[in-house]
């Protein structure tokens, strides 16, 4: 048994396509999708439809904290209005619709695989590292106290737990859970940009996991968030830098 997972697209059609291709070439049995999929500007409609249409044949999906913000009062600040005006205006009102109502958790192979954007309470928040506020609008991921995984894990009687939201790839085995944060497709933090996913593999003795790192066409999609939209330079100094610096309310905390 082969997974495959893909989380935090952002709206990046250009890093999701190049995914998606070495994704085909694996021939996984399962495709997960974690959410956060359009909430950005390097051609939102054409990851849509193309996650659109993962889902159509199969691919299991939980709503990231980004999909909430498509609910009715989900976007706080006067930027994440706007941005959501200019999102609405590139998206089918279809499609918007179908992410807003996307489960928080979901489960396959007989509940053995549990799959949440954040952790199972809440796609804000992370089960491997924790938000720690450092002043107005700044902060850090800290290590979560193993004792408190142990504690949020051992309910969910799964031998495997995905997640995604922190934008960093990482794995850590709680009792007999494995615990997999899937890493991101687009808008990195640790400066390298290359697009993200992860293959599980299912054997006898267990499961294990190797990270992906894909290179794709930067550069295009900064044209695109150039050309069709006006966030061009911040989409360019956020992929180029692959850094989540400035990324503000847009992504992850805070928020």
């Amino acid at each position: 048994m082969r997974v495959a997972v893909i989380s935090d697209v952002h709206g990046n059609a250009f890093a999701l396509e190049a995914v998606l291709r070495e994704v085909r070439a694996a021939a996984p049995d399962l495709l997960v999708n974690l959410g956060d999929q359009i909430e950005g500007t390097a051609d939102p409609a054409r990851a849509a439809t193309a996650q659109r249409e993962l889902a159509q044949t199969g691919a299991l999906e939980v709503r990231g904290n980004n999909e909430e913000k498509l609910w009715p009062g989900g976007r706080r600040s006067p930027l994440s209005r706007e941005f959501g005006t200019w999102l609405e205006r590139q998206l089918d009102p279809p499609d918007l619709a179908r992410l807003a109502t996307l489960p928080l958790t979901a489960r396959a192979l007989d509940g053995a695989l549990l799959a949440c954007h954040g952790t199972p309470e809440s796609a804000w928040d992370s089960l491997l590292w924790v938000w720690q506020p450092e002043g107005e609008g700044q902060g850090f991921y800290r290590s979560r106290d193993p004792r408190e995984l142990r504690a949020l894990l051992e309910p969910l009687e799964a031998e495997v737990v995905l997640c995604g939201h922190t934008h960093r790839a990482g794995a850590t085995r709680i009792g007999d859970t494995l615990v997999v944060n899937a890493g991101s497709i687009s808008d990195q933090a640790d400066g390298d940009p290359r697009a993200r996913w992860t293959l599980l593999t299912r054997r006898p003795d267990g499961w294990s996991v190797a990270f992906r790192a894909v290179p794709y066409d930067i550069e295009a999609a900064v044209r695109w968030s150039e050309t069709y939209s006006p966030y061009g330079a911040f989409e360019a100094h956020l992929l180029r830098s692959a850094t989540l610096e400035g990324r503000g309310e847009t992504l992850i905390p805070p928020s």
